[in-house]
């Protein structure tokens, strides 16, 4: 039996697929990963990621925010949160990574218009 197509990740490609991306957007997102994972990515800032400090902080995140994408509830949108994303970056300022005011729950949508840019 097969997946249901839904559209692809690529924000703005209404394309259907079965898997992530759709044919168009896979091997680019293959390739700004491999880059990104080779020549951008901090090992510091990628072991924080894995702590068990930064898993409570952002389950005391999720859970401050009801589960709910902050920008779209601005909007009057209830859209769930999959993530939660550091205001000021990790990166920028080591010292707020664990600063629940740094923090926010965000949908994948509304993550990814932020650092598409």
């Amino acid at each position: 039996m097969n997946k249901a197509k839904r559209p692809c990740a690529e924000v703005g490609c209404n394309n259907l697929t079965r898997n992530a991306y759709c044919e168009t957007h896979y091997k680019s997102k293959q390739e700004l990963n491999s880059d990104y994972n080779k020549y951008k990515r901090d090992p510091k800032t990628d072991g924080f990621y894995k702590t068990v400090a930064w898993r409570k902080a952002r389950a005391l995140a999720m859970e401050r925010d009801n589960h709910l994408c902050q920008r779209c509830k601005r909007h009057k949108i209830l859209r769930p949160a999959q993530m939660v994303h550091h205001k000021i970056e990790v990166k920028e300022d080591w010292s707020k990574r664990l600063d629940l005011d740094n923090l926010e729950s965000l949908c994948h949508f509304c993550h990814n218009q932020i650092h598409k840019s």
